[in-house]
């Protein structure tokens, strides 16, 4: 019996239009692994001290005790790359003069109130269609 192996494509095009949801995730797995780089540094980063006018209300602070390390640093990673995605477009901005636009604003907005990789992939949809993302 002969072994059938699966074909691969010759040409690149699958790759470059893998999907932005694929792309999305990879930029938040190499956000993990510096995540990672920087909890394992040698030299905690430095913390301002807080006054209590400032502290996170009770609730808020037991949410973020009770969330588990996986699930705080892939908060950490969207965030890293949520944030990357506000320098490139505000970058584009400067450059071509254009307003934020109203739909992308509301797309931020419901980022950081849930972030998931799926709000995420629809902050990146906007910049993927002005041709921003470099990656």
């Amino acid at each position: 019996m002969s072994k059938d192996t699966p074909r691969q494509s010759t040409s690149a095009a699958g790759d470059l239009h893998q999907s932005l949801t694929d792309r999305v995730q990879a930029r938040v797995n190499d956000a993990g692994l510096a995540v990672d780089r920087r909890a394992g540094a040698s030299r905690p980063k430095s913390r301002r001290s807080r006054s209590t006018k400032l502290e996170a209300p009770p609730a808020v602070a037991a949410a973020t005790i009770e969330q588990t390390p996986e699930e705080l640093r892939e908060k950490q990673s969207l965030r890293r790359v949520f944030h990357d995605l506000g320098h490139s477009y505000r970058r584009y901005r400067r450059r071509t003069g254009e307003p934020v636009r109203p739909a992308l604003r509301d797309a931020a907005y419901k980022f950081r109130q849930a972030p998931s990789l799926h709000s995420l992939v629809s902050v990146a949809a906007f910049l993927d269609e002005l041709e921003i993302l470099t990656w």
